[in-house]
């Protein structure tokens, strides 16, 4: 029997415009009244998501900034932070490298430096709360750091996922998305936030299910003994996992929980 489902949201559960499908609030209350736990599980920020999920914020998990920060009904259950100690260092590496434009990503809001476009304008439209500062370097220190977002303007998986992780080889660096990588805690992935909420909520690997479409879900994804790759995912991830459901496009998501819903 299905007890959680979680879902990536860019590129899975959201359309080609990155809109929620309009029957999504409909099937969460289902879910809520059958017992069945519903997490987005996403890269953004904790407002962005609270925001989207309005009508249904008190009904469902938020996953957010790729694992690193869990919260329900507006309490923490559970955050991993980068160090305060690598956080300088990683912002230098970051910026020596051209075509990269970093983003920290904070418990309560979102920080950039640079005002290049369309960085900025990316910036300040994905994330709800983002400010912008003079260096990024003062903000460190003054809450936590969920995970450092890097915009790459060339192309994430040919130009930063292939020189970032050796110059960073305390932290985490993961492919996000097509123009973006993300830098975070090494033990903060969706993978141990769905394995702290199995704990969390008494659920075990064969209740779960999760879709995704790129290789930050990967860990998330191996947690759950149901997985769905949708069929606009990166190709490399739809090899590892193997199911797929239809693309985003085609709400794929929608309807697996449709179908789960009519089983349960």
């Amino acid at each position: 029997m299905i007890k959680f489902i979680a879902t990536d949201l860019d590129g899975t559960l959201l359309d080609g415009a990155r809109r929620l499908p309009e029957e999504t609030f409909s099937l969460i209350e289902q879910l809520h009244r059958r017992g069945i736990l519903f997490a987005p599980a996403s890269g953004r920020q904790y407002e962005n998501l609270k925001t989207l999920f309005e009508p249904v914020q008190d009904k469902v998990l938020f996953v957010c900034e790729n694992g690193a920060l869990v919260k329900y009904r507006g309490e923490t259950l559970h955050l991993v932070p980068i160090e305060d100690k690598y956080l300088a260092g990683a912002l230098d590496a970051i910026r020596a490298l051209p075509h990269l434009y970093p983003m920290l990503c904070g418990v309560d809001c979102a920080y950039i430096e640079d005002t290049a476009q369309p960085f900025y304008d990316i910036s300040m439209t994905a994330y709800t709360r983002c400010k912008k500062v003079e260096n990024l370097n003062a903000v460190i220190g003054k809450e936590p750091i969920c995970k450092i977002a890097v915009y790459d303007e060339v192309a994430a998986a040919e130009n930063c996922i292939k020189v970032l992780p050796q110059r960073l080889p305390a932290l985490r660096t993961i492919l996000s998305g097509f123009e973006w990588c993300d830098v975070s805690s090494p033990e903060a992935n969706k993978g141990e936030a769905i394995r702290f909420l199995q704990r969390h909520f008494g659920v075990k690997r064969e209740e779960c299910v999760a879709f995704g479409d790129h290789m930050n879900d990967y860990e998330m994804l191996s947690e759950c003994g149901n997985a769905y790759v949708t069929e606009n995912g990166y190709p490399p991830l739809i090899e590892l996992i193997g199911s797929t459901v239809p693309a985003n496009t085609n709400f794929g998501v929608l309807r697996k929980i449709k179908e789960i819903l009519s089983t349960s």
